[in-house]
């Protein structure tokens, strides 16, 4: 398999299951009884099935890239062995069958469960959290014989796949037709108000998960990293971070603000507009900044990559 198509593939699947878990996860927190209900507020329903089958379809055509490329054969017959020694030998294999079990049970819990929308989204949320930590055995921290560096790959996946499932979501709640009505408004600031201790804690798991993964990645040089490609990957993806802190920050306590007092005001289409537009660049910058991270796994910080 190609790097531009290993990494095109991961980036689509990071996406993906941070899609399925995030959404599902913001779901739970930031709504209430039948605001869960598919098409009520967010399409669960659609978005959250659709995730959970292109995830098992890019995780089937990842595999079979994989072992292609490890076992140099191109035929679908000569492949199977190797497929099965993959699966039932490595543990990247078990982590695949229990990536494609867990999205197999979010999409039953999303097309046969419309009556009680709560355990429905319990169920894709978890489902869509194991899938997405399944991701970690093909990343930096399973190379390493310790717990704490995969422990903290699978927290940063996590908490970036709410951040991301998030912004998804408000990008959905924001779009202009939807902030005509003064109910929804009332209802998109509602729902910022739910995720900001939510969000607070993202911030710090994905802080400090990120410096641990630096430290046992590449240890506490910076000079030495910054020659390198994955170095100046992995500045750019600091500074796209840092500009989403800037965007939430601002979120939180201009932005969010200013709506609720808009709305008690009854003038509340330019807040509303402010905060649709603030959202859309801070969901740029998150999807560019999982489009680094997929690039990054396939790299080392070595120095002359540059």
């Amino acid at each position: 398999m190609s790097d531009s198509a290993n990494i095109v593939l991961r980036f689509l699947l990071y996406v993906d299951l941070m899609l399925l878990f995030g959404v599902a996860l913001f779901g739970l927190y930031s709504l209430r009884g039948p605001e869960r209900i598919s098409g009520a507020v967010l399409p669960f329903r659609s978005l959250l099935a659709g995730a959970a089958i292109i995830g098992g379809a890019l995780s089937v055509i990842g595999m079979l890239l994989m072992v292609s490329t490890m076992s140099g054969e191109s035929n679908l017959g000569e492949l199977r062995p190797h497929i099965e020694m993959m699966v039932l030998e490595m543990d990247a294999g078990m982590a695949w069958m229990i990536r494609i079990t867990a999205l197999f049970i979010a999409t039953l819990a999303m097309l046969f469960n419309t009556r009680a929308p709560a355990p429905g989204l319990w169920m894709a949320a978890i489902a869509g959290a194991i899938a997405l930590a399944s991701v970690a055995w093909s990343g930096h921290g399973a190379m390493d014989e310790g717990i704490w560096h995969f422990t903290a790959d699978i927290l940063h996946l996590l908490a970036a796949g709410a951040w991301l499932g998030a912004l998804v979501a408000f990008f959905w709640m924001s779009r202009s037709n939807s902030l005509q009505s003064e109910n929804h408004i009332r209802l998109l600031a509602r729902a910022i108000t739910r995720f900001e201790p939510v969000g607070a804690l993202i911030v710090i798991v994905i802080t400090v998960t990120g410096v641990v993964n630096y430290l046992y990645i590449a240890g506490p040089r910076i000079d030495e990293v910054l020659l390198s490609t994955y170095g100046v990957l992995l500045l750019i993806k600091v500074a796209l971070f840092a500009g989403m802190l800037v965007l939430a920050a601002i979120n939180r306590f201009h932005l969010g603000p200013l709506l609720q007092q808009s709305l008690r005001e009854g003038q509340y289409r330019v807040a509303a507009n402010a905060l649709r537009c603030s959202v859309r660049v801070e969901l740029f910058a998150a999807v560019l900044i999982v489009g680094l991270v997929a690039w990054l796994g396939t790299l080392s910080p070595q120095v002359g990559e540059l």
